[in-house]
């Protein structure tokens, strides 16, 4: 958290531009660009901004918005349940693609069905989410009309409506490595005496590969999800720009273009957190699932 704290506000300051300059516009006198850089310390050696800024993290305080003048706390408080929401959304969809996919090409090893799931792997990984957003936008918003263009929608329904969209637009960027991870792991389950036991009871086969299989091959790729689902609530910058969600991704670009130092950094220290959290969380959650990873 601190090395990105510190990334961030060198990357700010070393990115070309003058924050009072792009709220004050290009006809503001030098006199009142001064005065602004002035009331918000920008005129001070880079050391003493710095030192102010860890100090003011160390106490909790993010500061004010340079735009609008809003706490940075409330700003983030009024949209981060929308970028959640998203990432929440994204992974159930990823795990319910995943599965299935996942177990069709490990019982069907070097078929065509295998051959077709690792190629739409392979094809899933080459599509930017900007496009596929603007792809499933066209044919289910425009075309067939049956889910909202963009937006966060109204009330509980329309909000989790106007999530289905981006969440899968999300989810189709981790799919493909989490395919190709579980049908790994499940190959090597699938040889497993305890399978073929299973099998000798008369269990079903889909019980056996989704129940029995892909439960003991879970571990690799549950911490790969918790890896993925970490990088989701990065990419969320670019969902919410195309579906105009008004989330944390979405802030973070205005933010950036406008120059607001405050928000930025205070944002970026948010999805950091929240990937050191998450990557935990996986941890936790994997050594609950397998015990020789807690004896260890």
């Amino acid at each position: 958290m601190i090395g990105v704290a510190s990334a961030t506000f060198l990357l700010l300051h070393a990115v070309p531009g003058d924050p009072a300059r792009e709220i004050l516009g290009e006809h503001a006198t030098a006199r009142s660009v001064a005065a602004l850089n002035h009331s918000w310390g920008l005129d001070r050696s880079l050391w003493h901004q710095f030192v102010r800024y860890i100090g003011d993290l160390a106490r909790l305080r993010l500061g004010n918005s340079f735009v609008s003048g809003t706490s940075v706390t409330s700003l983030i408080a009024a949209r981060i349940g929308q970028t959640a929401a998203l990432v929440g959304i994204a992974t159930v969809f990823a795990v319910l693609i995943t599965v299935p996919l996942a177990a069709v090409a490990a019982s069907h090893r070097d078929r065509v069905h295998d051959h077709a799931v690792r190629g739409l792997s392979v094809l899933g990984l080459g599509m930017p989410s900007f496009w596929v957003g603007i792809v499933l936008i066209e044919v289910f918003a425009v075309h067939l009309k049956l889910l909202p263009v963009g937006g966060a929608g109204s009330g509980i329904g329309g909000h989790l409506e106007a999530l289905i969209l981006p969440g899968f637009t999300a989810a189709l960027a981790i799919v493909p490595l989490l395919v190709r991870s579980l049908r790994v792991g499940m190959l090597e389950v699938l040889n497993a005496d305890f399978v073929a036991a299973e099998r000798a009871n008369g269990l079903g086969e889909v019980r056996v590969l989704v129940w029995h299989v892909a439960r003991n091959a879970l571990i690799p790729t549950l911490t790969l999800l918790g890896l993925n689902i970490a990088y989701l609530v990065g990419s969320t910058v670019i969902v919410e720009q195309v579906f105009a969600l008004n989330g944390l991704g979405f802030l973070l670009l205005q933010s950036i273009t406008a120059r607001d130092f405050p928000v930025v950094q205070a944002i970026t220290l948010v999805l950091a957190l929240s990937v050191v959290a998450i990557n935990l969380v996986t941890d936790l959650v994997a050594a609950r699932l397998d015990p020789r990873i807690r004896l260890r």
